[in-house]
């Protein structure tokens, strides 16, 4: 049963399962006090000293509320990133998403930080991730607790819902809204409708990045995966099946033993 989980676990999408997986366990870690919490929050000071605490702006992301929400939180995380990263035509490529995700989360720092002086983000990631997932989805129902409402509606519920049960995330939701729509606007309304240009297209380095060679080191011995982009790629999805990890399936470059 484990390793049926294990297996599972593994064919979620990667960038999805990473960033929700990632919330729930340091958010536990930190509630219960095993990771101190002043290690992780995002404050200025610590960014501009010598050396720079740069993971706060990574760590800021990855704490939800306490009680029910370090259950709900990271559900919702996974639920429309994963959307974006396997059904989304704005996102057709990994680095396409990838860049989505360093453009909301800049600006929900610069504003969230800037006018409120938030330290946690998680909120407004949220909800920049269920406003991008559900507008390209107009027509359709979605499910929000036991409501059934349209899809475009669902992050204007998730708002109504904070008014009544948590005001004070107001404001941090309202400035992921805020990104998320900036990002459609800059990337799809203006080009489209505007004649203008996308200012913020994917930039040539997340494509190096992304399909960069990888070295992993093994105990008996080193395994280097080749640049590969699968064919057909046009969705996120995985395509082709079998037990087989979907690397296996590709051919990169070659390497002869005792050779470069």
């Amino acid at each position: 049963m484990s390793t049926d989980l294990v297996a599972a676990f593994w064919q979620l999408p990667p960038i999805s399962r990473t960033l929700s997986f990632s919330a729930a366990i340091v958010s536990i870690l930190t509630y219960t006090g095993i990771l101190p919490f002043q290690w992780l929050y995002f404050e200025s000071y610590f960014i501009l000293q010598i050396p720079p605490q740069i993971w706060r702006f990574f760590t800021a992301f990855l704490i939800t509320g306490p009680g029910f929400s370090m259950i709900m939180d990271p559900y919702f995380v996974y639920q429309y990133a994963s959307m974006l990263e396997t059904a989304n035509p704005k996102f057709p490529r990994t680095e396409d998403f990838l860049w989505y995700l360093t453009f909301v989360c800049t600006i929900i720092v610069l504003v969230s930080y800037s006018l409120f002086g938030s330290s946690l983000f998680l909120n407004g990631l949220v909800l920049a991730l269920c406003y991008t997932a559900t507008q390209d989805q107009r027509g359709q129902k979605a499910s929000f607790f036991f409501f059934t409402v349209p899809a475009q509606l669902v992050p204007y519920c998730m708002l109504f819902f904070s008014l009544i049960m948590s005001p004070g995330a107001l404001p941090l939701q309202l400035t992921g809204l805020f990104a998320a729509h900036l990002h459609d606007f800059l990337t799809r309304l203006w080009p489209e409708f505007g004649g203008g240009n996308n200012w913020i297209a994917t930039p040539a380095f997340m494509s190096r990045l992304v399909n960069s060679p990888r070295v992993v080191q093994r105990d008996y011995g080193t395994a280097i995966h080749g640049n590969r982009t699968p064919a057909g790629r046009t969705t996120g999805a995985s395509t082709g099946s079998g037990p087989l990890p979907d690397s296996w399936k590709t051919r990169g470059s070659g390497y002869r033993l005792g050779g470069e």
